[in-house]
């Protein structure tokens, strides 16, 4: 059982900068998946970024060059630097876990298994 906590959401303005936490405990898993989602207010929840356990990412394309997605394994915790925010940026996020995955459907809620309870971003114009 893997259980996941966000944190470091908030209201920002257009152009500033979040950073979401995601701690994870409770596995042994040698191989594992994490990745950050969102959900805006009447739309469908889509993958933002990923990371895998041998440090591979991948991002959408509505937030490459502007997210990061990095992991400390010491910590057990991976973060989603979040710049240049945007009001379509607004949206609850989430991060999910994942341990059989296939890299190219990274994006797809099918392979994570445990989900977090989300942290809320707000970006105002």
């Amino acid at each position: 059982q893997v259980h996941l906590v966000e944190s470091g959401g908030g209201s920002v303005q257009a152009g500033g900068s979040l950073r979401l936490s995601c701690a994870a405990s409770g596995y042994t898993y040698d191989k594992i998946i994490i990745g950050w989602f969102r959900q805006a207010p009447g739309k469908e929840r889509e993958g933002v970024a990923s990371i895998d356990s041998d440090g591979n990412t991948n991002y959408a394309d509505s937030v490459k060059g502007r997210f990061t997605i990095s992991k400390d394994s010491a910590k057990n915790t991976v973060y989603l630097q979040m710049a240049s925010l945007k009001p379509e940026d607004t949206a609850m996020y989430y991060c999910a876990a994942g341990t059989v995955w296939t890299a190219q459907y990274w994006y797809l809620e099918q392979p994570y298994d445990y989900w977090g309870q989300g942290t809320r971003v707000t970006v105002s114009s």
